[in-house]
């Protein structure tokens, strides 16, 4: 069944595929990121550019669209007042799954930061970064049944970094006439970790608010009936 699926597929896509003309030139707007991003704002990941400076009302947009998710997942699988899980439900991880879990995760919480703070340099960003810090304390969760989040300190991050987001985004607006704009802070040496004006820090209060949300999301889940 796949086999035929896959055929048909193929039968009804391939004369799109014949009519594709591939470019070898940029066209205007695509010329324009490219430019502005490398002498505009000395970001050397065009991408980061693009999508920080921009496209930054959108990425507002995708930074509220994963709080709601968040909002909407924590109240539907909330777990009531003083109901416990049974303990015959719990499992013990594997002496394997908790070695492994205690060396991996301070690894991937930096490399998840360094993600985020590279963000305006290499692939990467603070989307990327925040999924993989919040997949860190998923490591934690599978190895240690008995480990619990600390809502407070959870909440005060997702709030001031999205607070400073935004701060950021006001500045920009105030300051040169556009939401996000990053070069009121001085734009350094393309290249270099201290460039791109206040790309970085951007994308670190993103990586920190997408972090901390998934992380409730993750404990949200673990907490609900089946």
């Amino acid at each position: 069944l796949i086999i035929v699926v896959i055929i048909l597929l193929i039968v009804i896509f391939l004369p799109f595929m014949k009519n594709v003309i591939l470019k070898d030139s940029l066209n205007e707007l695509s010329s324009g990121y490219v430019e502005k991003s490398v002498s505009d704002l000395k970001t050397a990941n065009i991408v980061t550019a693009v999508v920080v400076t921009f496209r930054g009302l959108d990425t507002l947009g995708e930074v509220t669209v994963l709080f709601i998710a968040t909002a909407g997942v924590g109240l539907l699988l909330k777990r009531k007042k003083g109901e416990k899980s049974k303990k015959s439900d719990k499992r013990p991880a594997s002496e394997i799954l908790q070695t492994g879990a205690s060396f991996l995760f301070p690894l991937t919480i930096l490399f998840g930061v360094y993600i985020f703070l590279h963000g305006h340099l290499t692939p990467g960003g603070g989307f990327q970064g925040g999924v993989i810090i919040a997949s860190a304390f998923l490591l934690l969760l599978l190895s240690n049944i008995n480990f619990q989040f600390n809502h407070t300190v959870l909440h005060w991050v997702e709030s001031l970094s999205g607070a400073f987001y935004v701060l950021l985004g006001l500045l920009g607006l105030i300051l040169l006439g556009s939401f996000l704009n990053p070069k009121f802070l001085p734009l350094g040496t393309l290249g270099t970790l201290f460039s791109a004006g206040a790309v970085p820090l951007i994308y670190s209060f993103i990586g920190l608010k997408v972090g901390s949300e998934l992380s409730n999301i993750l404990d949200s889940m673990r907490g609900a009936e089946e």
